[in-house]
C-alpha cells in the first residue's frame, strides 16, 4: 500500500442522542454505551437516564488510530464496522455490592465512507434488539429505536492518488446449490468454509475466507432481496449481522455471467434452488486495493483468467489447551475433507466499464493439476494453510473478525521447482499415490487425472454443486468511453453537415419572378391587340392570311412606341433582369472589358429569351404543341435500375443512376450509402469512405453509416478512428448484434483478445435476448411458427435497406427453445483462438426445416411491391448472382447475422475473416447458408469450380432450398452452361416458395428462353417478371418475346415502356425500328434505327436483321 506518515491518525466516533430507547424496568432506565472496533473496547460512555419519551443524550466521543504500518488498515476499516452496544444498568438491590447490567442491542457504524474520500460523516444507526431485549425490532411501520453517530478524521485517510487510483473489492458469497447427499445436518458439527486468494502488491497475496456457511435441507427458495451479512462471527444482536443498505437482489439466469445461465439449465437450477439441499452464507467481504494493487489486480486477471475458489469442510472442535497451537500433517489431512474448487471467469472485470460479475459456478474436485492447468495457481488456500484456518475457526469471543493471513508467493514458486525437475519429468516420489497433500500429478496435464485422486471432491460433480458469487469492485478496472465523449470525437472528425435552408431571394426566386413579370406583360400585350384587332379578327377568323398578320403587328409596335406602354413594359421587367444579373451570374461588379460587357450580354440574352418561351409556354398551353409526357422514375427504380447494370458489369451506367439518386435527394442518406457499397465493389475505397462520411454528417446517429465508416476506416488502417466508429455504434444501439461483433472482429485485429471476448460476449447475449423474446412471443401465440402476413402491419424502417440489422427482424419468426448444451464462457474464451467447445442449438434457417427456411423470404417478396422488391434488388451482396438469404429470417449466430450485412456492402474482405468464426463457431459450422456465402465469394473472384463445390455441399444440406438451385443456376448461367442453368431456373421457379430474389432468374431464364427460341415460355417468364419488378430489361425481354411470335402491337407497347425507363439502351430502339419497319411506319422506322446506331448497336447479327428488312420493304435506312 502506499507509504504514509508513520503517526497514527485518531478516528472520532460520537454517539450524540439516542430515540426511542426503552429499558427492562422502569421508563427511564439507565443505559450506557461501549463502542467496540477490531475486537478492541474503544470506551464506555458514562451512565445516561433515557427521558420518558424514549431519547438520551450520551455525547460519547471514542476513538481508535489508523496507522497502516502496523496498526489499524485501510483493510480493516474496509471490512470491519464499530458495534456500538447499549447496556441497562439495573437499580441495586438490597444487600447486593455490584450493579446488574443487561444488554438491550447493538447498532453497526459502517465506516465506508471514510474509503470514499471522506473526512466526516453522519448516519442514524438503527439499535438491533439482543434476544429478550424490550427495543423494538425493526419492521415497517413501527419506530425504529436508533443511534445518531458522527464519524470524524481531522483529515482524509486517503491521498489524491489513492482516491484517483485505489479500488474497493467487494465479494459476496451466497450460498452453495445441490451439495452432497452426506452433507446432513446431525452428527458432528461442521464449518463449511469457501475461499480465494486476492493478487496484492510485492510477495503477499490476500485470503478472503467465509466460514460458518449453514446447511439447510431445502424445501423454498431463499428470499430475495435479503440482506448481506458481516463476515463476523459472534455479534449478539441478530439484526446487528446485516450490513446497512446491502442486499441481495438476485435475478434473471440469462444476464449472470456464470456458467449455469443457458435456458436448458433454469430446470435445473430451479430445483437446485427450491428442493435440493443448500448451504447458505450470505456474506460480503471487503478489500481495499490501493493503486498498486489495483495494477496487480488487473494483471493476474488478464494472466490467469480463471481464480480458483476453494469449498470445503472441517469439523468444529476446539482444541485442547495442552495442545501446541501447530498441526502436524496427518492432523491436517484428517480436518480437511471434501475439498473443491470452482473456476470463476474473472475477465469479465477487464471490459471497459465493467465493475461487477455475478453467476454461479460448477464445483469440481479440487485437482493439482488441473487447477494449475486453468488458473496457473499450485498454492491451495485451505490445504496449504489448513492448521491455520481450524485454529482461526475455534469459537471466538464477541465481534471476532475473520482472520486474513498473507500467503507468500515464495511458497508456491519454491513448491513448484521442487516437485518437479527443469524438463517437468515428475520426480519418482510423485509417482506414489498421491495424497491431498500431493502438489502435482503424474498425469499429463492434457488428461483429467482418476477420479480416485479426490474421491469426496467427486460428490460435487455427481450432485451438480454450484456456488453463486459476486464479485463487485467500485470502479471499473478499464474505463469506458462515455457516450458524450463517443459523439464528440465523432463530430470531431466528421463534422455534421445540416441541410442548408433555402433563400428567399435566390437563384430560382429571380428566374421565377422574371417569369411572373413575362407573363403580366404578355397578358397585357393580349389586352391591347384585342383592343385594336379584336372584332378584325373575330370578322376573319382563320381566313387570316401572313400579310394582315404582319400588318397588325407593325400597328402594334407603333402603337406601343406612340403611347409610352412599351419603355413601361421594359422598366417592368428591369428589376427581374437585374435580380437574375445578380443571382444567377453572381454579377455584382463592373466589367473589365468591352468585349466581356458584349459576351455577357450575349449570354444573358439567350438566357432571357430561353426563359421568355417557358413562360409563355406556361401561359399559352394550347397555343404550342403538345409535349411528351415525362416518365418519372422513382427512386427505388433508379436502384434497380443501377443494380442492372451491375449485375451486367456496366459499372459506367450504373454510376449514373446512383450519382442520379444523389442529385434528386442529396439529403438522403440511403442514397449516399447505395453509391459508397458500389465503390466498395468497384474497389474505390477512398470514394466509398466519403460517401459513407457524407451519410453520417446527415445523420451523426445513424448506426449504419458508424458501422461502414468503421469497416472503411478498417480496410484503409485507420484504427483509432474505427474504435471510436464501432463504440460509438454500441453506445447508441447496445442491442445491435452486427455492431457487437465489429467491434469484437476490430479487437481481434488488434490482437486484444480479452475485450474481443466482452464484444462476442455482448453479441451472443442480444441474439439470445432476441431468440427468447420470439419464444416467448410464440408461447402467446397458438402454438404455430407465426409470420407476419400481407395485410399486417409492417414498420417502414424495418424492411428499409438500411434498417435490417438494427437488433430487429421485420418479420418475427418463432423458435424452438434452444436445446442442448451451451457453455458462454467456453465459448468466448475459444473465439480468440477461432474455436470454441460451447454447444447451444438455435433453429438453423435453413438446414433443419425447409418450411421455415423458405417462408420468410416468400412472405417478405408477397409483401414488397415494386419499391421492396428494388430494395431487395439493390442488395449489395448479389453482385452477380442472388442473395442466398433474406432479411427477414433470423440469424443462428452472430456472425451470419454480420455476414449479412458485410456481404450486403461488397465488404468481401471482412467476410472471409467472419467465415472463418462462423464455421469454427458451435451454433454455425458448416451449414447450408455458410457455403452458399462462400458460392458468393468465389463467385465474385469467378472461381467457378471452388463456388460449384460448395454449391454442391449446400444441395447435400438442404435439397429443397430453392436459394441453393438459384445460384446453382447463377453459376452455369456465368460459366455458359446454359442448358444446366435453364434446368436449375426452372426448379427454383417450380418451387411453391420463392428463392429470396427472383429479379435476375425470371430475367436469364426469358434470355435462355429466347436463345433456344421457346418464345411462348420466354413472354410468360418476363410477363412475371414484369409484373414483379419493372424495368427495361423486363420490358425489351418481353417487346423481344412478342415481336417474335408476330405480335407487333403488344411488342411496341412493351418496347415502348423499355424506352420510357431507358431511353440509352440501343438493343431496344433496334427492335424499335424492326416493329416500326414490319409495321409500315417510315419516320418512326428511320428515328429509331438513327438512335440504334448512334448508341453503338454491339449485336451484329441483329443489325444484320435490320439491314435485311429495311432491304425488304425498302426504307427505313435514309443513308440508301
Amino acid at each position: 500500500m502506499e507509504q504514509m506518515s508513520s503517526t497514527g491518525r485518531p478516528v472520532q466516533i460520537t454517539v450524540t442522542d439516542g430515540y426511542d430507547l426503552k429499558g427492562f424496568k422502569g421508563e427511564t432506565p439507565v443505559t450506557f454505551i461501549r463502542a467496540e472496533f477490531n475486537q478492541m473496547v474503544l470506551g464506555d460512555s458514562a451512565k445516561v437516564t433515557v427521558s420518558a419519551e424514549g431519547t438520551a443524550k450520551y455525547n460519547f466521543t471514542s476513538s481508535f488510530e489508523f496507522n497502516p504500518e502496523g496498526g489499524i488498515t485501510l483493510d480493516d476499516i474496509a471490512h470491519k464496522p464499530v458495534f456500538l452496544t447499549m447496556t441497562e444498568v439495573l437499580p441495586k438491590e438490597k444487600k447486593q455490592k455490584d450493579e446488574k447490567t443487561l444488554i438491550l442491542g447493538q447498532a453497526v457504524v459502517d465506516l465506508i465512507p471514510l474509503l470514499e474520500g471522506e473526512s466526516s460523516f453522519e448516519t442514524m444507526a438503527p439499535l438491533h434488539p439482543v434476544p429478550g431485549s424490550p427495543l423494538e425490532p425493526l419492521r415497517s411501520g413501527v419506530k425504529q429505536c436508533s443511534l445518531e453517530v458522527k464519524v470524524f478524521v481531522a483529515e482524509p485517510l486517503l491521498t489524491t492518488a489513492q482516491i484517483l487510483g485505489g479500488n474497493l473489492l467487494k465479494v459476496t458469497l451466497e450460498a452453495a446449490y445441490s451439495v452432497p447427499e452426506s452433507f446432513i445436518p446431525v452428527g458432528p458439527l461442521q464449518n463449511y468454509m469457501i475461499g480465494l486468494q486476492v493478487p496484492s502488491v510485492g510477495e503477499k497475496d490476500y485470503s478472503i475466507l467465509f466460514k460458518n456457511g449453514t446447511l439447510k435441507l431445502g424445501g423454498e427458495r431463499e428470499p430475495v432481496p435479503r440482506p448481506k451479512k458481516w463476515p463476523i462471527a459472534n455479534i449478539l444482536a441478530p439484526g446487528a449481522n446485516n450490513i446497512p443498505d446491502a442486499f441481495i437482489i438476485g435475478g434473471p439466469y440469462e444476464e449472470e455471467d456464470g456458467e449455469l445461465n443457458r435456458p436448458e439449465d433454469k430446470e435445473f437450477r430451479n430445483q437446485a434452488e427450491c428442493i435440493k439441499k443448500r448451504i447458505i452464507w450470505d456474506l460480503e467481504s471487503r478489500c481495499y486495493l490501493d493503486p498498486p494493487a489495483v495494477a496487480s489486480f488487473q494483471k493476474r486477471i488478464a494472466d490467469c483468467r480463471f481464480w480458483p475458489v476453494e469449498i470445503t469442510r472441517v469439523p468444529l472442535t476446539i482444541a485442547p489447551k495442552g495442545k501446541a497451537a501447530k498441526f502436524d500433517k496427518a492432523d491436517d489431512e484428517s480436518q480437511l475433507s471434501f475439498h473443491g474448487v470452482a473456476y470463476v471467469n474473472m475477465v469479465p472485470l477487464l471490459y471497459p466499464g465493467v465493475k461487477r460479475i455475478r453467476g454461479a459456478f460448477h464445483v469440481y474436485p479440487y485437482l493439482d493439476s488441473t487447477v494449475y492447468e486453468k488458473t496457473k495457481c499450485s498454492f491451495s488456500l485451505f490445504r496449504d494453510t489448513g492448521h491455520h484456518l481450524v485454529q482461526n475457526n475455534k469459537i471466538g469471543g464477541i465481534n471476532s473478525p475473520l482472520s486474513k493471513p498473507a500467503v507468500s508467493k515464495n511458497v508456491k514458486e519454491d513448491k513448484t521447482v521442487k516437485e518437479k525437475d527443469i524438463e517437468g519429468k515428475p520426480r519418482p516420489g510423485d509417482m506414489q499415490p498421491p495424497s491431498i497433500k500431493s502438489q502435482s500429478s503424474d498425469t499429463p496435464l492434457e488428461v483429467e487425472p482418476p477420479l480416485s485422486h479426490n474421491p469426496e471432491g467427486q460428490q460435487y460433480v455427481e450432485a451438480g454443486t454450484y456456488i453463486v458469487l459476486e464479485i463487485q469492485l467500485d470502479k471499473a478496472l478499464v474505463p469506458k468511453r462515455m457516450p458524450e465523449e463517443l459523439a464528440r470525437r465523432v463530430k470531431e472528425m466528421i463534422p455534421p453537415r445540416p441541410p442548408l435552408t433555402r433563400r428567399t431571394g435566390g437563384a430560382q426566386k429571380a428566374v421565377s419572378d422574371y417569369h411572373t413579370q413575362v407573363k403580366n406583360i404578355s397578358r397585357a400585350i393580349l389586352d391591347e391587340y384585342h383592343r385594336m384587332f379584336g372584332k378584325q379578327v373575330a370578322k376573319l377568323g382563320s381566313d387570316m392570311d401572313s400579310e394582315t398578320l404582319e400588318e397588325q403587328k407593325c400597328q402594334l409596335n407603333y402603337e406601343l412606341n406612340c403611347s409610352g406602354k412599351y419603355f413601361a413594359f421594359k422598366e417592368q421587367l428591369k428589376h427581374a433582369v437585374v435580380k437574375i444579373v445578380r443571382e444567377k451570374y453572381l454579377k455584382t461588379t463592373s466589367f473589365e472589358s468591352q468585349e466581356e460587357l458584349q459576351t455577357f450580354i450575349s449570354e444573358l440574352y439567350v438566357f432571357l429569351v430561353d426563359q421568355m418561351h417557358v413562360a409563355l409556354n406556361q401561359t399559352m398551353p394550347d397555343d404550342i404543341q403538345g409535349t411528351v409526357p415525362t416518365i418519372y422514375t422513382s427512386s427505388e427504380q433508379l436502384r434497380l435500375f443501377a443494380f442492372e447494370a451491375e449485375v451486367n458489369e456496366n459499372f459506367e451506367m450504373a454510376a449514373v443512376y446512383y450519382e442520379e439518386r444523389l442529385v434528386r435527394e442529396p439529403q438522403n442518406l440511403e442514397h449516399w450509402l447505395d453509391y459508397g457499397a458500389f465503390c466498395l465493389l468497384t474497389e474505390d475505397n477512398i470514394k466509398a469512405q466519403e460517401c459513407f462520411q457524407k451519410a453520417l454528417s446527415l445523420n451523426q446517429n445513424h448506426i449504419q453509416s458508424l458501422l461502414l465508416c468503421g469497416v472503411l476506416a478498417v480496410l484503409m488502417e485507420n484504427y483509432e478512428q474505427a474504435e471510436i466508429f464501432f463504440e460509438d455504434a454500441t453506445c447508441l444501439e447496445p442491442t445491435n448484434v452486427v455492431a457487437w461483433t465489429l467491434l469484437g472482429l476490430y479487437y481481434e485485429i488488434q490482437n486484444n483478445d480479452i475485450r474481443m471476448e466482452m464484444a462476442f460476449h455482448e453479441a451472443f447475449k442480444q441474439l439470445q435476448a432476441r431468440m427468447l423474446q420470439a419464444q416467448i412471443m410464440k408461447q402467446r401465440s397458438t402454438g404455430t411458427v407465426e409470420y407476419i402476413e400481407e395485410g399486417g402491419k409492417v414498420e417502414e424502417s424495418s424492411l428499409g435497406p438500411w434498417g435490417i440489422t438494427n437488433g430487429s427482424s421485420a418479420t418475427a419468426i418463432k423458435v424452438e427453445a434452444p436445446a442442448g448444451p451451451s457453455i458462454l464462457d467456453d465459448f468466448l474464451e475459444e473465439s480468440s483462438k477461432l474455436q470454441s467447445d460451447s454447444r447451444e442449438h438455435i433453429i438453423s434457417t435453413q438446414s433443419q426445416d425447409p418450411t421455415i427456411s423458405q417462408k420468410p423470404s416468400n412472405i417478405l417478396l408477397k409483401e414488397m411491391p415494386v419499391k421492396k422488391e428494388t430494395s431487395k434488388c439493390q442488395d449489395s451482396s448479389i453482385v452477380l448472382y442472388p442473395s442466398p438469404y433474406d432479411v427477414s429470417q433470423t440469424p443462428a449466430t452472430i456472425f451470419m447475422e454480420t455476414i449479412r450485412f458485410l456481404m450486403k456492402v461488397n465488404a468481401v474482405q471482412y467476410v472471409h475473416r467472419v467465415l472463418a468464426h462462423e464455421l469454427l463457431c458451435p451454433q454455425g459450422g458448416p451449414s447450408c447458408e455458410y457455403y452458399l456465402v462462400l458460392a458468393q465469394t468465389h463467385l465474385l473472384k469467378k472461381d467457378f469450380a471452388k463456388a460449384e463445390e460448395c454449391l454442391q455441399q449446400a444441395a447435400q444440406m438442404d435439397y429443397l432450398n430453392p436459394n441453393v438451385w438459384g445460384v446453382k443456376g447463377h453459376l452455369y448461367f456465368l460459366s455458359g452452361n446454359h442448358a444446366e442453368a435453364k434446368a436449375c431456373y426452372e426448379r427454383t421457379i417450380s418451387f411453391v416458395v420463392d428463392a429470396s430474389e427472383m429479379h435476375f432468374i425470371f430475367l436469364r431464364l426469358g434470355q435462355i428462353y429466347l436463345e433456344e427460341k421457346e418464345y411462348e415460355k420466354a413472354k410468360k417468364t418476363y410477363l412475371q417478371a414484369c409484373k414483379r419488378s419493372p424495368s427495361c430489361l423486363t420490358w425489351l425481354g418481353l417487346g423481344i418475346a412478342c415481336y417474335r411470335l408476330e405480335e407487333l402491337t403488344e411488342a411496341e407497347d412493351a418496347l415502348s415502356e423499355a424506352n420510357a425507363l431507358n431511353n440509352y439502351n440501343a438493343e431496344v430502339w433496334a427492335y424499335l425500328a424492326l416493329v416500326s419497319l414490319k409495321a409500315g411506319r417510315q419516320l418512326e422506322a428511320e428515328q429509331a434505327y438513327k438512335y440504334t446506331m448512334k448508341l453503338k448497336l454491339k449485336d451484329e447479327t441483329l443489325l444484320a436483321e435490320i439491314h435485311m428488312v429495311q432491304e425488304t420493304v425498302g426504307f427505313g435506312n435514309p443513308s440508301f
